[in-house]
């Protein structure tokens, strides 16, 4: 018999009571509460996440996994890419050489940087680049641009471009910067518009001999590595003195510590609406122990023990809140489906780096959500599982 009270007793509580029908909406408010909190919480860390992730994947390959540059001044040589080249054949090396340039179409102009590369090379450590090299020639003084570049100045292939430098050179009694006309023969696209419009590329010897640099000399190395944050170490310990390396993510850390900020503050806004609806919870049952006074007295008087007592209506809380988070879990989920199938949200693609939503839901995340849920609602249970346990007999039965 006592084996058989507690479930008996939380399925007869659970049920609709027509002569108190709030107890039964507090309940049901409680549930739905609960069970929008976390559609919403997985949906929105899941966004999160997805962006994070696409991010860092343009980020990678505009800023590339890893870069060797002067320590001071001075350039990187050809013994140097030989060198390591040699001591680790499993990464990919681009040389190049930069310069800072204003773009200029007719009246219009545009500040940026050109790379000179060879671009075989490049298009080993450069997926953006090797994709537009596979429809195009680059020959010397023609010129790679970005899809935003080209559509600010309406410009189309065999089209000429004008790029100012900022190396300047004597002329008379005045000093006055280069300039040359490049042939647009090639536009890459890398979803993310300031680099589309910041970055082009020409081949290394037509760069090295507008700057008057020996054919062996570069200003950095681009390096791809599908670790980088191990191979950074390696490649640190073999470099000489007079050069250093740096990681993609050297120059982006204050944006992504941003991103995980914000993605905590959201996780811990979004997980107040779980705790608002268990306020529900907590209404609910002290509602539910004050209908049902007299009969947990009658129970206490009839054996019934005070931890049975609490245990019914922990239950009846746990059952309410679980029922939420798996019912939440199930919308998330089919929420994310929809929104990973269907094409219904469409984002500008020059704000954002993908014109459709990026969706990754981590293992991490969604423990955490269930856990932190899960927490919420055993909290929320105690308090009047406690205060029914500790209903006192003699009064009740007295007044009642």
């Amino acid at each position: 018999m006592k084996n058989s009270i507690v479930p008996y007793l939380v399925k007869r509580f659970l049920r609709f009571d027509n002569e108190q029908p709030f107890i039964f909406l507090s309940a049901l408010l409680a549930f739905l509460g609960i069970s929008l909190g976390v559609m919403v919480l997985l949906i929105a860390m899941a966004l999160m996440n997805g962006f994070d992730k696409e991010f860092k994947k343009k980020l990678t390959i505009m800023n590339y996994p890893l870069t060797i540059i002067p320590k001071f001044y001075g350039a990187v040589n050809e013994n140097l890419l030989i060198d390591l080249e040699n001591k680790f054949p499993t990464l990919s090396f681009s040389p190049y050489v930069q310069s800072a340039v204003m773009s200029r179409s007719g009246t219009k102009l545009e500040g940026g940087y050109i790379f000179g590369v060879n671009m075989k090379d490049e298009g080993k450590v450069n997926s953006v680049v090797n994709k537009a090299i596979q429809k195009s020639d680059i020959g010397k003084f023609d010129v790679l641009i970005g899809k935003s570049l080209k559509d600010e100045f309406n410009l189309y292939t065999d089209d000429k471009l004008m790029y100012i430098f900022t190396h300047v050179e004597p002329g008379g009694l005045s000093i006055t910067p280069k300039i040359k006309r490049f042939q647009v023969k090639g536009i890459f696209d890398s979803g993310l518009s300031a680099y589309d419009k910041a970055y082009s590329y020409t081949t290394l010897s037509s760069l090295q001999a507008i700057l008057n640099m020996p054919s062996n000399q570069y200003d950095g190395i681009h390096i791809f590595s599908s670790v980088p944050h191990a191979d950074i170490l390696k490649i640190k310990a073999e470099l000489p003195m007079n050069v250093t390396i740096k990681g993609w993510w050297e120059d982006n850390m204050n944006f992504f510590a941003a991103l995980e900020l914000e993605k905590a503050s959201l996780f811990i806004v979004l997980m107040l609406i779980i705790l608002i609806a268990a306020i529900n919870i907590v209404s609910s049952l002290l509602m539910t122990v004050m209908n049902r006074r007299s009969e947990i007295a009658l129970l206490l008087s009839l054996g019934a023990t005070p931890i049975e007592i609490k245990k019914v209506f922990l239950y009846l809380g746990i059952v309410i809140g679980i029922g939420g988070i798996l019912s939440g879990i199930v919308f998330g989920m089919s929420g994310l489906w929809v929104l990973s199938t269907f094409d219904i949200i469409s984002l500008p693609k020059d704000v954002y780096p993908t014109t459709t939503l990026p969706l990754d839901l981590s293992i991490k995340d969604f423990l955490l959500i269930v856990f932190g849920a899960f927490v919420i609602v055993i909290a929320s249970a105690y308090y009047p599982a406690k205060k029914a346990s500790e209903v006192d007999i003699l009064t009740v039965l007295r007044n009642e």
